[in-house]
């Protein structure tokens, strides 16, 4: 019998560093960044394009304040409610004493400078398949903004979410770079849109269910989802239920007007407000994407 504990003793002690392993950030190493020539004026397009204003800035902001990424809104889900953290240049309790390496670590591997996991809540899995040249490019421009010296606030999240450690086998689990539509013969116009779907625009954040983990059900890719709160539905924006033209969509994601003449409320006239900053090209090729899907 003693010899059976001992064997089980030794097997926990070796799983458990085991696990300890394979859960371990993976930042990316500043070594590992090739010279690059920033384009702050594409690094602009992909802010937009990824909607850092409508999480890290104040919900009331208008025009420049917009700029300002103060952080402090607040994201209730099933596991605790988490504050959108201050990213602005400020050195003390923003991101201005973060390297490029730092940034890029944060924003497609979901590692902080400290080196721990952040939540899923910063939806790095889905930033995960962005150009690593566009999310430098994105932190030349964010060198550009404004300072501001919020403190961020903690999150409210409970044992045993609270074991940022643990976040390491979540992302084994539901963090992946490969894409939702397949292929690589998409004409030009799908992969953009594909890509502005898929990656910086994050759309499955939002439209897609998810699993009792928390991680997005892909065969059920934009069909819809519960509400954080509880109240109402996000909709299904695939064929199934979308049935606007392209046209349609591209119109709306400009300037907010359903075909019906309703307008975009709620978070989703922040994503317009997003989206009215892209070229018509991209707007036409995110229509495009959404029109391609199946339908639900």
């Amino acid at each position: 019998m003693r010899r059976f504990f001992r064997a089980v003793f030794f097997l926990a002690v070796i799983g458990a560093a085991l696990g300890w392993w394979l859960t371990a950030p993976n930042p990316i190493a500043a070594s590992a960044l090739a010279a690059h020539d920033p384009d702050i004026e594409n690094g602009e397009l992909v802010f937009w394009a990824a909607g850092c204003a409508s999480c890290h800035a104040d919900p009331d902001a208008e025009g420049e304040e917009r700029l300002v990424l103060s952080g402090g809104r607040a994201f209730p889900s099933d596991f605790g409610t988490f504050y959108a953290p201050n990213i602005s240049a400020d050195p003390d309790h923003g991101i201005g004493g973060w390297s490029e390496a730092d940034f890029v670590s944060a924003v497609m591997r979901g590692v902080s400078p400290e080196g721990q996991h952040y939540y899923p809540a910063f939806p790095y899995g889905t930033y995960g398949r962005a150009g690593m040249g566009d999310i430098r490019d994105l932190w030349a421009f964010m060198q550009t903004l404004p300072a501001d010296a919020t403190p961020s606030r903690d999150h409210d999240v409970g044992f045993p979410f609270s074991i940022r450690r643990a976040l390491g086998g979540w992302k084994m689990l539901f963090a992946s770079s490969d894409w939702v539509m397949a292929g690589e013969a998409l004409s030009p116009e799908l992969m953009r849109g594909r890509y502005l779907v898929e990656s910086l625009g994050h759309c499955g954040e939002c439209h897609t269910p998810r699993n009792a983990l928390g991680g997005l059900q892909l065969d059920a890719w934009l069909t819809g989802a519960p509400t954080p709160s509880g109240q109402g539905r996000i909709p299904n924006i695939t064929p199934a239920e979308l049935t606007w033209s392209a046209s349609d969509i591209a119109n709306y994601l400009r300037d907010g007007f359903t075909p019906e003449f309703d307008s975009a409320g709620g978070e989703m006239a922040e994503v317009i407000q997003n989206m009215a900053h892209l070229p018509d090209a991209d707007r036409a090729a995110i229509a495009a994407y959404l029109r391609a899907l199946p339908g639900g």
